[in-house]
């Protein structure tokens, strides 16, 4: 009777000859053989992505100069070209894995039958114990293991141990040799078998117990890493120095028994230290990995990518080079400006800033900063959330007063025509929950006109409204805010789901002017940089370029830069908005402080009860925007204290603790750049479009009436002497107007002589609105504030001792006149 023992030696003989023959004949036959139907499936598709080699590899994110700031990865692994890896770690490898490698074909015939029949006759199963897989096959099975498996049960098949997954190594192995050379094969799998410590590869492994790259690799330090590969456990060399000692030493003996090494290199290698860092020096994973400044950039370049077809999971598996265009320098010294006025731990307030390069043909975003550092340690005054970049629930303030601006330059107002100022204003167009929407400014304004170009570095509240009433619709200045770079903000949905656009045009609010509305200071930064940019908007890039693993560029669909508005509007308007930081505008203090004399873009804003102020300001070579609000979960005012902090009467405005940073970030960031000088008016939109008023001179009253509204303009009429005919107009003022300002006719009564037309009224003449007793509204004498939206529409307090409506007036602009008319001084309401 035949012995138990000997029978199953038998049948695994057996097995062995059955894999062998199968293994041997599948260049020939094909699925022939045990278990073959189950791999023959996977072979050809196998093969191919292994030659291909797409297996997970890190990504890498840079600055503008090509440094890392940030590293993206499923698997810590970098692919390394075969000559970059040191014959050192190579030999090491072989020597302990695959003496043979470069003597078979993929397969180790010998060796394997040698394994199967050890392991038959020790444990009675030829599939436990030795292996004998060669380095090729080892490849094959960490290639489905770390590149293919998704989930856990197939990372078990990867690994387990049935002839099926020995055939398929085996088939698989045969082919591969015929379509790689060995020495491309050997640096695939140094590339990505697992060395403990989350290192795959080489170069991570490298990085990570000895702080060097794979080239540089010592006959002591590769041979640590080849012992590890059996098993990353057991031999860890900061769990077990011992273990990993003693393994590396063998390592050591076998390269010197295979030739790799002389005796006395082995004798010199084996008497250092286990020498790994401490601690190890491994990636860390993300963009908390890009510190506590350039994490917000780094969060801005992912959102961004996930926006053009790049999500996070295919970056975090694709091994791309994304270069950006981070200023580092810039960077910091923003992040040292908002820290300065709002420490990193202040409770409650944020104070971020963006900061976005002008250009014709690209936005680059140089900094997204924030007081607070970017991070995981909230209690450490961290955060993830990507304050510069996205949309805040707080506003900017009278910000937004450059979109009604700009929406009067397209429709024919010059910066330099007069527009009102009242102490209070009731919209006919604009209404608060069904009644009467009515703003007043808390400081006292006289009451008359003042140029556009004042108004915007003045901000009364009253004059905005009413400029508003004067185009009839809010959804013109909607549109010119999206135009101009809004996008992000009026796309943020509500809580109802409506973006901020159609819930602004369908609610029609006339308060939009006075920016209450969700914000994003990137938003802002880059309606600096449109204006800068004569009018063309792009969109504000992070990216400077994208290489594939194999360093090939790789295209990036970002939207195409768009003319916005025309030239010389944008370029008036910057002009028109160049007075803030000077002395009756918003930001004078500021700028005085930091020193500032270049000229500029400047726009103070604050919400109402002085939760949030910002300020956008831009010169030719940069736009940068500030936002400060109460980031906390109990959101309240915000004093102006040292540092500030939150309080129930706030008494922050745009001009102070924002204005500040830009300042104090602008300042130093402009040191050895040219003072360039703003950019060329265009008449049109200094001293408006010209007589654009119907002539309706010697026309039947009536007619003459229908024929300005139709025009859209509203009538006023008196009775005056005159020869012309009863019932006609005799004269019109005046000749020049917006949509929606009212036209006085002057109808004659048909009793009277001619007369000569009365002259235009004189300007405004400057005024000089009271300060409150002993109280500096932005801490400097005769200084404006930024014209705040207070309780009940009300607006903050404003001043204005030094304004004249005339200054900087085009001395040609003179009131345009008709034939027969009064002569009507142009303005604006």
């Amino acid at each position: 009777m035949v012995n138990g023992n000997a029978l199953i030696r038998v049948l695994g003989l057996c097995l062995i000859a059955g894999l062998l023959v199968a293994g041997l004949l599948f260049p020939a036959v094909g699925s022939i053989g045990l278990a073959s139907n189950q791999a023959s499936d996977t072979v050809t598709s196998v093969s191919s992505n292994l030659v291909q080699s797409q297996v997970p590899v890190v990504t890498t994110i840079t600055d503008k100069d090509g440094v890392p700031i940030a590293y993206l990865f499923d698997q810590n692994r970098f692919n390394t070209p075969p000559q970059a890896i040191a014959d050192t770690m190579k030999a090491a490898i072989i020597a302990i894995e695959d003496r043979r490698f470069f003597e078979h074909n993929g397969v180790d015939w010998r060796g394997t039958a040698r394994a199967l029949m050890t392991n038959l006759s020790s444990s009675g199963s030829a599939l436990e114990g030795q292996g004998a897989s060669t380095l090729t096959m080892q490849y094959i099975k960490n290639y489905m293991l770390y590149a293919v498996a998704q989930n856990d049960a197939e990372r078990a098949a990867a690994v387990e141990s049935t002839p099926a997954r020995k055939l398929r190594e085996i088939r698989v192995a045969l082919q591969l040799e015929k379509h790689l050379s060995k020495q491309e094969i050997l640096a695939r799998y140094l590339n990505i078998v697992f060395f403990g410590h989350n290192a795959y590869g080489v170069a991570s492994a490298a990085r990570t117990y000895f702080n060097t790259t794979p080239d540089r690799l010592t006959i002591s330090q590769a041979a640590l890493l080849a012992g590890m590969v059996r098993s990353t456990t057991t031999y860890d060399p900061v769990e077990h120095p011992e273990h990993a000692l003693e393994r590396r030493n063998v390592v050591i003996d076998e390269m010197t028994n295979v030739g790799s090494i002389t005796p006395r290199q082995a004798d010199a290698a084996k008497a250092e230290p286990l020498g790994i860092q401490r601690p190890l020096t491994g990636l860390t994973n993300g963009c908390v990995g890009a510190g506590p400044a350039d994490g917000f950039y780094c969060q801005y370049t992912l959102d961004y990518l996930a926006t053009v077809g790049f999500p996070e999971d295919k970056l975090r598996r694709g091994g791309y080079l994304i270069r950006t265009n981070l200023d580092r320098r810039a960077s910091d010294i923003a992040k040292r400006a908002a820290t300065s006025e709002v420490p990193t731990q202040t409770p409650g307030i944020a104070d971020a800033m963006a900061i976005v390069e002008p250009g014709s043909d690209k936005h680059p975003v140089r900094a997204l900063v924030a007081n607070r550092d970017y991070g995981i340690d909230a209690d450490a005054g961290q955060t993830s959330y990507a304050l510069p970049s996205l949309v805040q629930g707080f506003g900017a303030g009278s910000i937004y007063k450059i979109f009604t601006a700009a929406t009067l330059l397209e429709r024919g107002m010059g910066i330099m025509n007069p527009v009102p100022v009242t102490d209070s204003y009731t919209s006919r167009v604009f209404r608060d929950n069904g009644g009467a929407y009515t703003v007043t400014n808390a400081g006292k304004y006289r009451n008359g006109s003042v140029t556009l170009q004042t108004a915007l570095a003045i901000s009364p509240n009253t004059t905005f409204v009413a400029l508003e009433d004067r185009i009839g619709s809010i959804d013109p200045v909607v549109n010119m805010a999206y135009r101009l770079g809004m996008r992000q903000s009026l796309n943020f949905k509500d809580s109802s789901g409506r973006t901020i656009a159609d819930a602004v045009k369908k609610e029609r609010r006339g308060s939009y002017t006075l920016g209450p509305e969700p914000t994003s200071p990137l938003d802002l930064a880059n309606v600096g940089a449109t204006l800068m940019s004569g009018g063309k908007w792009c969109p504000p890039t992070p990216i400077d370029a994208v290489l594939d693993r194999n360093g090939h560029p790789v295209p990036v669909p970002e939207a195409p830069c768009e003319q916005v508005v025309p030239a010389g509007l944008a370029n008036s308007l910057v002009v028109g908005l160049s007075k803030d930081d000077q002395p009756s505008g918003t930001s004078f203090a500021a700028a005085q402080a930091a020193h500032w004399t270049r000229p500029i873009l400047g726009k103070t804003g604050t919400t109402q009860n002085n939760r949030s102020a910002g300020f956008l300001g831009a010169t030719p070579q940069y736009s940068g925007a500030v936002l400060v609000w109460p980031d906390g979960s109990r959101p309240s005012g915000i004093c102006d204290s040292d540092p500030p902090r939150l309080c129930s009467n706030g008494d922050i405005f745009g001009g102070k603790v924002p204005a500040r940073t830009w300042f104090n970030a602008m300042v130093p960031l402009h040191e050895g750049l040219p003072v360039m000088p703003l950019p060329p008016t265009d008449p049109r939109y200094v001293s408006g479009a010209g007589p654009n008023v119907p002539n309706v001179v010697g026309q039947g009253e009536n007619v003459a009436q229908l024929t300005l509204e139709r025009a859209g303009f509203r009538v006023k009429r008196v009775v005056s002497s005159s020869d012309q005919p009863a019932g006609t107009v005799a004269s019109e003022a005046p000749t020049t107007a917006q949509p929606g300002d009212v036209i006085t006719l002057s109808v004659s009564d048909g009793t009277g002589r001619p007369k000569p037309a009365p002259r235009s009224p004189p300007a405004a003449a400057p005024y000089q609105p009271p300060q409150r007793a002993g109280q500096d509204q932005v801490g400097q004498p005769g200084q404006a504030t930024d014209g705040q939206q207070g309780p009940d529409g009300q607006a903050g307090p404003a001043t204005d001792p030094n304004a004249d409506p005339n200054a900087n007036a085009d001395p040609n602009a003179d009131p345009t006149t008709r034939p027969n008319r009064h002569r009507g001084r142009r303005h604006g309401g």
